[in-house]
């Protein structure tokens, strides 16, 4: 198994039930590594566990319904699944695919309220989605969750699979703290891992495959896979019956949304444009079915702002916004096969800005950042704004190198931009740091440290 991050998180959870007790609830898109990751937490620090999946063993479910009190629970359990054991105060219960069943989420108040002789953890690919299971109706586990969100490997978590040492890593760390250039043996080999990272991105499957056969043909088949896969739970809900059901109407719209997102991501779109979808296609129409996908967790929003300034998330254009597709590999994967080829010799062509963004708009996501950028009728355009050492920072990302004519237009104008003063810029070359004429400080990285800016204050 890979080194995860969260990890961190189950480690730091499992010491705050000392002092306040919660569920663990883990929620994310779906082949991220979820359930590898707790069961193996779950057997490396309790004696026993008791594992449920509610989408493999359905009849599960049962355990759960009528009376929630934890002892009729484990009754009812042990009676269904008789191998499990019980062992009060080392053992833990996983509920996986907890969206299946309502019984079980409620039942996560009795665990954590009324009983300690048990800990869970709760996890679901489909509990981002509002809804999904009708018969659920919320609010009864409200302050009883500790909730996380698991994303697609990092670069971090990239380069810690292919075996490159926390030595390296923490070098390339020091040298972002203090602004030093990275030796250029390091540098250069880290330039080659971030471009296979684009290729690959962060589907633990996909890492996997690669570092075994370093053959990006087959990672794309991985990728492709689950892409497909995906397609699977596309419109479908349970209803009071927990009977899964599909709605056509809302599937055919996803399908709609999914297939035009290499268009959406083209470098000369200043926004989503519905008309990628169909020349009659509306915010009304295509809204759900973009949001649908948003909370799947596919794609990640990216507002405009109305102006420069802070809060971002106070100057949000909730209608004018970007879509960002949440792990690169698999925007990879959408698009023809020889584009794998064009990023390793450096051959892209019209889509280069849109992986460039996209891979840096995935490092922000995948540490919890809002996505935001600005754009105006002018032509002025920012390709992210962001905070950093809390302050309002215009960041752009190329392919290369490249002039940055907008964010020029920006720090030279302190009248109607007066909140901003600091300037990143990601592309090929070394770090660099210094102060401009007008006062404002520019940090040039190399795009493989997006990690370390998208995880610092």
């Amino acid at each position: 198994m890979y080194k995860r991050k969260i990890e961190t998180e189950l480690i730091q959870w499992k010491e705050s039930l000392k002092t306040k007790r919660k569920a663990f609830v883990l929620k994310g898109l779906r082949q991220t590594g979820k359930t590898t990751s707790i069961k193996d937490f779950a057997n490396n620090n309790y004696e026993n566990v008791v594992y449920i999946n509610f989408k493999l063993e359905p009849s599960l479910k049962n355990a759960f319904n009528g009376d929630l009190d934890v002892n009729t629970i484990t009754t009812n359990i042990s009676a269904l699944k008789p191998a499990v054991k019980f062992i009060p105060y080392k053992t833990v219960i996983i509920l996986d695919e907890v969206q299946e069943s309502s019984g079980a989420r409620a039942a996560i108040k009795s665990f954590v309220e009324n009983d300690d002789r048990y800990d869970v953890i709760a996890s679901g690919s489909l509990l981002g989605l509002k809804g999904y299971n009708q018969k659920y109706h919320g609010g009864a586990s409200i302050g009883y969750e500790h909730t996380v969100y698991m994303k697609p490997m990092d670069f971090e978590e990239f380069l810690l699979a292919k075996g490159i040492s926390e030595d390296v890593i923490t070098y390339l760390r020091t040298s972002f703290e203090s602004r030093k250039n990275i030796r250029q043996p390091i540098h250069e080999a880290m330039s080659r891992y971030f471009k296979e990272y684009l290729c690959v991105g962060g589907m633990p499957e996909a890492v996997d495959t690669f570092l075994k056969t370093n053959d990006l043909n087959q990672v794309r088949k991985v990728l492709s896979d689950i892409l497909e896969g995906y397609k699977d739970d596309y419109g479908k809900h349970l209803n009071e019956n927990e009977e899964e059901k599909l709605d056509k109407a809302l599937l055919a719209k996803i399908n709609k949304v999914y297939t035009s997102i290499p268009a959406q991501l083209a470098k000369e779109n200043k926004k989503f444009m519905y008309s990628k979808i169909s020349k009659k296609a509306t915010s009304t129409m295509y809204d759900p079915a973009i949001q649908w996908l948003v909370d799947y967790g596919l794609l990640t929003y990216c507002y405009n702002l109305r102006q420069l300034e802070l809060p971002l998330i106070g100057n949000k254009m909730e209608e004018c916004f970007k879509l960002y597709v949440a792990d690169t590999g698999l925007f990879m994967a959408m698009l023809e096969k020889d584009v794998y080829e064009d990023v390793l010799f450096g051959k892209l062509g019209s889509y280069k800005g849109a992986l460039y963004e996209n891979i840096i708009a995935d490092a922000f996501a995948k540490s919890d950042r809002d996505l935001f950028y600005y754009s105006k009728e002018s032509g002025l355009e920012i390709d992210f704004i962001t905070r950093y050492k809390k302050d309002l920072s215009l960041v752009e990302v190329k392919a290369k190198t490249g002039k940055t004519k907008s964010a020029k237009t920006v720090l030279s104008n302190k009248k109607d931009y007066p909140e901003v003063n600091r300037f990143i810029k990601f592309g090929e070359s070394n770090i660099e740091e210094f102060t401009d004429e007008f006062g404002n400080i520019r940090l040039v990285l190399p795009h493989y440290l997006a990690f370390l800016i998208a995880s610092s204050d």
